[in-house]
């Protein structure tokens, strides 16, 4: 939408509705002839400018009409329910995505539009049939240097903020203006942040004060999230703030001592102070003189925390060794691997002189807080670490650049948009913007992305699940075994077949006949990856070119890796990163030189498996696309044309027409 078009559906102003690009060209003098229907000054003041005696008469035909203090309200709530609408759209969310969030975040199936959800989750004049209240859906979210952060960003922050509320995720903001910092800075920067929330329009912010205590904990030398020595102290009025719709700031300072101010603290800890609250795991305990325990009262869970969210100048977990970064995380697998490849073998940044050591220590607590705080949620929470200018979703050069939208606050809308939005598209998908499968250069148009917009990027992290991999490739490398030599089989102790084989029937919809599967792989099995509780995984083997015995094709190299089954359970697929992690497992630990797969020419999946692969061909006469991750390999390549062999001539193993190619 063009800046006039978007302005005549927003204003009602009499003499500036007639608005045309021949108006805007005119320049700057025309629009001062009218400051009261500039945008920028709706935002403060224009109540009192409405009922002034200064204004001019509103009689006579040379006398200019201004807007009054309800149209502009009106027109400035249209422009950003436009904005807000165009925020979920471009997300661009799947139909399991949408099911999965409604399922979430609305109480009831709508049956008449009526019914349908608001986009609400608290605050509103609506009574629900229940006396039970609703269960609050809860972010938990850092604002890390904030002093740092020019206004238009940070006005940008708050309207996500804003606008997270509206799906139905209220955010709990700490904000951190780090330890050397005053108390004052700290309060300063909590009521800017509060401005740009509320801005917006209602129920708006609370500042929330001396909500923490800090005390000695239990027990020092077994620390644990169980005891801590920082503890919220007024859940009650935490939850009354959530209860009415408002977002509560908080001050990352405590009182260590009630005769003394309050102080910065890590906001680490209150992070996961927060997160103790909301879990239920918050145990007040009171002991004797002699050390005795005489109470130990859980609290009542007041909500779900769906999101840790960190706004970090740092931007996401970088990737040591190469100007990329972590799209995704699995805890449970690469938390370790990770954290080694930032902090070094010793724990620490290699040299004290290096001077990226205090942004790689940060990066090391980011990831260190997320997987505390996510240890003790359930599994289907996640935590999103990116920059504040990502969350504003703004871009700096063309709103600089475009002096005749900025006059008309439009230039944080759709016609300077960058990218989607992390946060909002996070939590309608429960996924990161760019999967962490795709390529590098296919998320960024064919290149890699510039070194400033890695600032910019985002990291999404769940608790994830543990992956198994059988031969482990970082003790014994994939390699074609030897003919008549020992191997892996399906049959063996380590792996679990029957289920296996339900992962498969249920992932493929299909019955399979395991004795006839089983004769045809167990002989050429390369290897097997397992996701989790077998909620996904992948069985590859090493295929023959057609008319070439073992031996031959042995010696001669020409043993082809290929990707026999790619399963996941119908109940993760489209959520939890699980074929990701499956993926990402298979082309770079097991098969880093390249694998072959094919698919039906009419499954739904291909588009997923198009972005993944290097190449692609529709092979002719039969009824199968084949799929590689090798480089470098043309047309007539002699590597493709043994993929192209083994594509065409593998029978599927199905209890249904086993023998009959699809």
């Amino acid at each position: 939408m063009t800046c006039t078009r978007a302005w005549k559906k927003a204003s009602s102003c009499g003499q500036c509705l007639h608005f045309t690009d021949s108006h805007l060209a005119r320049g700057q003098a025309r629009l001062q002839r009218h400051p009261q229907c500039l945008v920028p000054g709706i935002t403060r003041g224009y109540a009192s400018q409405a009922g002034s005696s200064n204004s001019p008469s509103r009689t006579g035909s040379g006398a200019a009409r201004y807007m009054s203090g309800a149209s502009v309200a009106r027109a400035r709530k249209r422009a950003l329910d436009r904005d807000f609408i165009v925020s979920v759209l471009e997300v661009s969310a799947t139909k399991r995505d949408a099911k999965g969030y409604l399922q979430k975040y609305t109480s009831k199936n709508p049956k008449s539009l009526a019914e349908a959800p608001k986009f609400v989750q608290g605050g509103e004049d609506q009574q629900t049939s229940s006396d039970a209240p609703q269960p609050l859906h809860v972010a938990i979210m850092k604002l890390r240097a904030p002093q740092e952060i020019d206004s238009e960003t940070l006005r940008g922050v708050g309207k996500t903020v804003f606008q997270l509320r509206k799906l139905g995720l209220s955010s709990v903001v700490v904000v951190d203006c780090g330890l050397e910092e005053s108390r004052l800075t700290a309060q300063d920067q909590v009521f800017r942040l509060c401005d740009a929330i509320d801005a917006f329009g209602e129920p708006g912010t609370r500042l929330v004060k001396d909500m923490f205590s800090q005390r000695v904990p239990a027990s020092e030398n077994s620390p644990s999230f169980l005891s801590a020595d920082i503890q919220l102290e007024d859940g009650a009025l935490l939850e009354r703030i959530l209860r009415d719709g408002k977002i509560p700031v908080i001050p990352s300072l405590v009182s260590r001592d009630v005769t003394y101010p309050s102080q910065p603290v890590d906001s680490n800890k209150i992070v996961l102070a927060l997160t103790r609250y909301f879990a239920g795991l918050q145990f007040s305990d009171q002991t004797e003189p002699n050390g005795e325990n005489v109470e130990l009262a859980r609290p009542n869970t007041v909500a779900t925390v769906e999101r840790i969210i960190l706004l970090d100048p740092l931007g996401a977990i970088p990737a040591t060794g190469r100007r990329a970064w972590h799209r995704f995380i699995n805890i449970e697998q690469e938390y370790s691997s990770i954290m080694k490849e930032l902090m070094g073998p010793d724990g620490s940044p290699s040299a004290e002189a290096n001077p990226t050591k205090a942004s790689v220590t940060a990066h090391a607590a980011n990831l260190n807080l997320a997987k505390d705080a996510l240890a003790m949620l359930p599994s289907t929470s996640s935590a999103l670490i990116t920059t504040p200018s990502a969350a504003a979703n703004t871009h700096t050069q063309n709103s600089k650049a475009s002096t005749s939208i900025s006059p008309f606050d439009f230039g944080d809308m759709v016609t300077t948009r960058r990218k989607k939005n992390p946060l909002i598209h996070n939590l309608l998908t429960d996924k990161p913007v760019f999967s962490s499968s795709l390529p590098v250069p296919r998320a960024h148009m064919g290149g890699k992305p510039p070194a400033s917009e890695l600032m910019s990027v985002s990291t999404l992290l769940k608790r994830g699940m543990p992956l198994t991999i059988f031969p482990n490739p970082m003790v014994n490398p994939w390699r074609p075994p030897l003919p008549g030599g020992p191997r892996l089989r399906l049959t063996d102790n380590c792996v679990d077949l029957p289920r296996l084989v339900h992962l498969i029937e249920d992932s493929f919809g299909r019955k399979l006949d395991v004795e006839d599967y089983l004769n045809r792989v167990n002989d050429n099995l390369a290897g097997i990856i397992i996701a989790g509780e077998y909620e996904g995984g992948a069985i590859l083997t090493w295929e023959r070119p057609a008319g070439m015995d073992e031996q031959t094709a042995y010696e001669q190299g020409r043993l082809v890796p290929y990707l026999d089954k790619f399963a996941v359970l119908k109940k993760s697929q489209g959520s939890g990163g699980v074929a990701d992690v499956v993926f990402n497992a298979m082309v770079r630990g097991c098969f880093p030189d390249g694998v072959c797969w094919r698919s039906r020419k009419d499954n739904p999946v291909n588009k997923w498996y198009f972005e993944r692969s290097t190449g692609t061909e529709k092979l002719t006469g039969c009824n199968w696309t084949m799929f590689w991750t090798t480089p470098g390999l043309d047309s007539r390549h002699p590597t493709l044309l043994d993929y192209e062999s083994v594509c065409r001539e593998v029978e599927p193993s199905w209890a249904d027409n086993k023998h009959i190619l699809d």
